[in-house]
């Protein structure tokens, strides 16, 4: 079998007709009208198709492209379909599609039935349903798994391939995994869509007159899923924050070149609150369990990579440089992993890119050890990979997005010379057409992750897309970094209750409290009070002022509302964390 072949026993079905019935969901194959299933409005029950279910004129009918999943409130079930798609690619040559849009479909007839708090209570939870049909950067394919990447899926090949799509998916990176466990239930094999947040991105080289395909693959985990100021660090089982692997893949005359890189939060519990300061301050959570919580993460990543280098791109100073100096300290106690510490902004500044060939000239001996995966056009394994680089600064998003196409681009040239393709003295960067085409896809990839992580496009892609900072860039820049200021202090909240939501870590029931016991204050009912205090304060002193001017009398009452206006701004700061959107329900831990 062909390496990358999936078994057609289990090709998914790739569109529907739902029938939308006032009792009853209906879902049916347009290749196999008598394939499909039912779901009840009022119990949420999921029934197989039968003549019963699927007769009579329904008030609704609609094409969609998948079933995403389901998930209980207190008043029912809610289906999550995808109701619009784009292909944006192959991937080991099958159809690769991204979700562009999503609904969740009621089935809570028992809401009518529910008491005042209930009803409060649902109504909360579907905006966060709502937050959750505009997640970014889902992709998928009917006919393969995109969660494995290549160097594994050959070794799993067999047996793999014999198994449903969604028991062939990596459960870390399958963005829906709690959602489909009903499916999962009633054994809807063909109906489980095994959804992957991240990135893809392909584009074609000509590499003198060779043509090639090239694919940057980025898959989010999701055991510590969450938003950028509310998912930090590790968890006690060693999972980190905004950790992601990806897969660079190479596809020429019939060779296949698959290398990997990762990245993720410094593994240490700490945490970085919102108070609406710029830059809120670093706390780091001292724990009788850190140093387990360390082995614990890198212990898994030597069992499914091998050999570990951790490169740190954090600032040797400040808030950061203590957070640094925690982790090199624990990293020390870790015979088997090597810790690279490189303080990004002072060695390349805003815009120094080639710099970065001083951490190179660190770490390159033992990367061009650790090697790529490469096979031949009958599947023959020539090449393996044997170890991975582990990059991190404080998000994990612009420096580490920059270093880590820095060093794809050197593995790129060897894989490139390794087939003949260049010479010894060849580097991709000498093909102007093929180079942006490079750094295009990894600056575009930068955006996709930091957009799911942070809210807003990465900073510093002008490094990766031209290897120096433009005037356009830095403008961008800017409006992004303003962006991600106000996402990430009045929206996060909401984003990262969805996300505990959507992913598990919280469970709807009624013996649990309300989501507004949780958390009793109400951050977005005193945000306004304190924006009309500032803003009317400096109307009103900016008013007197210009009236002392000709009335001396004037003056008093200038002092009195420059004294109100002043209050409210020392108010606001002394309590910055209480006028942030907070999340309500699961703790950070």
């Amino acid at each position: 079998m062909e390496v990358g072949s999936s078994s057609s026993n289990f090709k998914l079905y790739d569109q529907f007709e739902l029938l939308e019935f006032e009792d009853r969901l209906v879902f049916k194959s347009l290749e196999s009208p008598d394939k499909g299933f039912s779901i009840c409005r009022r119990q949420g029950n999921i029934e197989p198709l039968s003549d019963e279910s699927s007769s009579g004129k329904p008030p609704k009918t609609s094409t969609i492209y998948g079933v995403a999943g389901t998930i209980r409130l207190l008043a029912g079930t809610y289906v999550l379909v995808i109701t619009s798609r784009k292909e944006v690619g192959s991937f080991l040559g099958f159809p690769v599609y991204r979700v562009e849009s999503m609904k969740f479909l009621a089935c809570n007839e028992a809401l009518r039935f529910s008491n005042s708090q209930e009803k409060r209570d649902e109504a909360y939870f579907m905006s966060l349903l709502k937050t959750v049909e505009a997640t970014p950067g889902l992709y998928y394919s009917y006919e393969t798994d995109i969660t494995v990447n290549l160097q594994r899926r050959c070794k799993l090949m067999e047996a793999w391939t014999s198994k449903p799509l969604w028991k062939q998916a990596d459960p870390r990176f399958v963005w829906n995994n709690h959602l489909l466990e009903e499916l999962i239930e009633y054994k809807l094999d063909r109906f489980i869509i095994p959804l992957l947040q991240g990135s893809f991105q392909v584009t074609q080289l000509k590499l003198k007159s060779s043509p090639a395909t090239f694919t940057l693959l980025s898959r989010r985990c999701t055991r510590r899923l969450g938003t950028r100021m509310w998912r930090r660090g590790a968890n006690l089982e060693g999972d980190s924050a905004n950790f992601i692997e990806t897969e660079q893949l190479l596809e020429l005359e019939g060779f296949r070149c698959s290398s990997l890189q990762i990245r993720g939060s410094i593994p240490l519990l700490w945490e970085q609150i919102v108070d609406l300061s710029y830059k809120p301050q670093l706390r780091i959570i001292q724990h009788e369990q850190t140093p387990q919580v360390v082995e614990r993460h890198f212990n898994d990543l030597y069992q499914r990579y091998g050999e570990t280098i951790a490169v740190d791109l954090t600032d040797k100073h400040g808030d950061e440089g203590q957070l640094s100096a925690a982790y090199a300290e624990e990293m020390q106690k870790l015979p088997n992993v090597r810790y690279v510490s490189f303080d990004f902004h002072h060695v390349c500044g805003s815009s120094n890119f080639a710099n970065l060939q001083v951490l190179y000239d660190k770490i390159s001996e033992e990367f061009e050890k650790q090697g790529y995966f490469l096979i031949d056009k009958d599947g023959k394994i020539l090449e393996e990979q044997r170890g991975i680089i582990r990059s991190n600064c404080i998000d994990c998003l612009d420096r580490t997005n920059v270093t880590q196409s820095y060093l794809a681009q050197k593995t790129l040239d060897i894989q490139l010379q390794r087939l003949g393709v260049f010479t010894s003295t060849e580097y991709i960067s000498m093909f102007p057409e093929d180079y942006v085409k490079f750094r295009t896809l990894w600056a575009e990839q930068g955006d996709e992750i930091s957009l799911e992580y942070a809210g807003t496009h990465a900073l510093k892609g002008d490094l990766v897309r031209y290897g120096k900072q433009t005037v356009a860039g830095f403008i961008k820049d800017g409006m992004s970094a303003l962006s991600r200021y106000y996402v990430n202090n009045f929206h996060d909240g909401i984003r990262q209750d969805a996300l505990d939501l959507v992913s598990g870590r919280y469970t709807v029931s009624k013996s649990n409290p309300s989501p507004f016991q949780l958390n009793s204050f109400e951050s977005f009912s005193y945000l306004p009070v304190a924006s009309a205090l500032l803003i009317g304060g400096l109307t009103l002193t900016t008013f007197s002022l210009q009236q002392a001017a000709r009335n001396a009398q004037h003056y008093v009452s200038s002092v009195v509302w420059a004294g109100v206006t002043a209050g409210a701004m020392a108010l606001v700061k002394a309590n910055g964390r209480q006028f942030c959107s907070r999340p309500r329900l699961c703790r950070l831990l």
